[in-house]
């Protein structure tokens, strides 16, 4: 069974840093772009960020650029996301995702075939 297993949440002060990984199983990450979106309470999962399948390519969302990093490494099947600098406003659950094989389109929730169970992430004093 294909599926994505994230992990590496927690409870983190502000300014801290957190990462978070995600691993494949059941079928390969090579050959898609995988990425994370979040969900905080009362508000729609936004994107956050995603790479290309070469690994070559990063996108993030303006209000995470400069401080998360996402990466990936096709021989653990695994996907990571570095955040730093965290904020209280970076509270949420984060899932990772991945579209279809050589997918070219728009990172929208809705494009998605492959998501994890969410991870919570939580950024207080």
């Amino acid at each position: 069974q294909a599926q994505l297993v994230e992990s590496g949440g927690g409870l983190v002060q502000p300014g801290g840093s957190l990462r978070l990984s995600c691993a494949a199983s059941g079928f390969t990450l090579h050959y898609h772009d995988v990425g994370w979106f979040r969900q905080a309470p009362g508000k729609e999962r936004e994107f956050v960020a995603h790479i290309g399948w070469g690994g070559g390519n990063t996108y993030y969302a303006d209000s995470v650029k400069g401080r998360f990093t996402i990466s990936r490494d096709n021989v653990k099947n695994t996907e990571y996301l570095q955040m730093n600098s965290l904020k209280p406003e970076d509270t949420a659950v984060y899932y990772c995702a991945a579209p279809e094989t050589y997918y070219s389109g728009s990172w929208s929730p809705g494009s998605m075939k492959y998501w994890g169970q969410g991870t919570q992430v939580t950024v207080s004093s």
